[in-house]
């Protein structure tokens, strides 16, 4: 079975340190064991991938339309920037699940829209770390495991 792309956008690098009041504690490398034991628990592998370069995740978009059977996406700020991620997720068949730490929804004005959710599956934001437990469930039953 192909895996689940578990795709993270720019600063996510930086958790753990980064507004942790806002963000929590656990750092990528955290979040990435907590999706593996989850994955391998439903059966799955994951491809876990974070990249502050907008263009890449693009990429990684388009090969996971071969390569996965199912995306988990934070894009971070982008989801509420960019048209061109919202393009690439509208131009695979492979479901797409957005995911984000914070609840956006209490946030900023301009985090209450994210551009890119419009053409996912779903989205799961403000559970912390556990948004991307809950995203690979979500994605897990899209494919059928």
């Amino acid at each position: 079975m192909k895996p689940i792309f578990v795709l993270n956008g720019p600063n996510l690098s930086r958790l753990g340190k980064r507004e942790p009041g806002v963000y929590g504690t656990a750092t990528l490398a955290d979040i990435e064991a907590l999706c593996r034991a989850e994955a391998q628990a439903l059966g799955h592998a994951i491809d876990f991938r974070q990249s502050e370069r907008e263009g890449e995740l693009i990429e990684w978009l388009h090969a996971a339309d071969d390569a996965a059977c199912a995306v988990v996406l934070n894009p971070a700020a982008y989801g509420h920037t960019s048209i061109a991620l919202l393009d690439a997720i509208q131009s695979i068949a492979v479901p797409v699940i957005e995911c984000h730490l914070s609840n956006i929804a209490a946030r900023e004005p301009f985090r209450h829209t994210t551009l890119t959710a419009r053409a996912c599956r779903g989205a799961i934001f403000g559970f912390g770390a556990a948004s991307y437990t809950l995203a690979i469930r979500a994605a897990a039953a899209l494919v059928g495991q």
